[in-house]
């Protein structure tokens, strides 16, 4: 057996996912301290204030990936965009209509998706990736990525994204690659 085999990787519901606040808090923080994220105390608590208001949406999902004993090793987690996102808004080129164009079940935004580093390259980045969107009626995911982000940025290409933009996602942030990947 694998170490990823030995990793269990469940789905969770907004509910959940709030009973669950304090593992997605582990892994967030720790992978989104190192190069090239560096996120403080600071940040991570505004993540989790965010995250207490994304759980009550009544689409959000998760997967959440565990060690046999319990151990939190990785997170996903999302929601289908709204019709008044503003997402496709924070482009720093437009894009076409037909690519913006969105209303509530067409797009998942995948909003967070990390797994701690001694649980990377084993196939669990996959695993959630692929467990988070098992049942998605979604045509499509987009997320922001950090371009100096390297090795997420070959995972993403290696399970279909497309960089379709750039972004600066919220004030203060870095640019960011605005990437799609169709899932049907």
């Amino acid at each position: 057996m694998t170490v990823s085999e030995k990793i269990t990787v469940e789905t969770l519901d907004g509910p959940a996912s709030a009973r669950s606040v304090s593992a997605f808090r582990l892994v967030y923080a720790e992978v989104f301290a190192e190069e090239p994220y560096e996120e403080t105390p600071e940040t991570v608590e505004a993540t989790f204030r965010r995250f207490r208001s994304q759980v009550r949406k009544t689409t959000f999902r998760a997967a959440l990936a565990r060690t046999a004993d319990g151990e939190p090793v990785g997170i996903a987690y999302g929601y289908p965009l709204s019709s008044k996102t503003g997402w496709w808004d924070q482009l720093i080129t437009p894009v076409s209509d037909e690519l913006r164009r969105e209303d509530g079940q067409r797009t998942f935004g995948l909003m967070e998706f990390a797994v701690r580093a001694p649980w990377r390259r084993l196939g669990v980045g996959r695993r959630l990736h692929e467990t988070l969107l098992a049942e998605s009626d979604e045509e499509r995911v987009l997320l922001n990525a950090l371009p100096d982000a390297e090795a997420a940025q070959a995972a993403y290409r290696s399970w279909g994204y497309r960089k379709v933009g750039e972004a600066y996602p919220w004030e203060g942030a870095p640019l960011h690659d605005v990437m799609a990947c169709q899932l049907r």
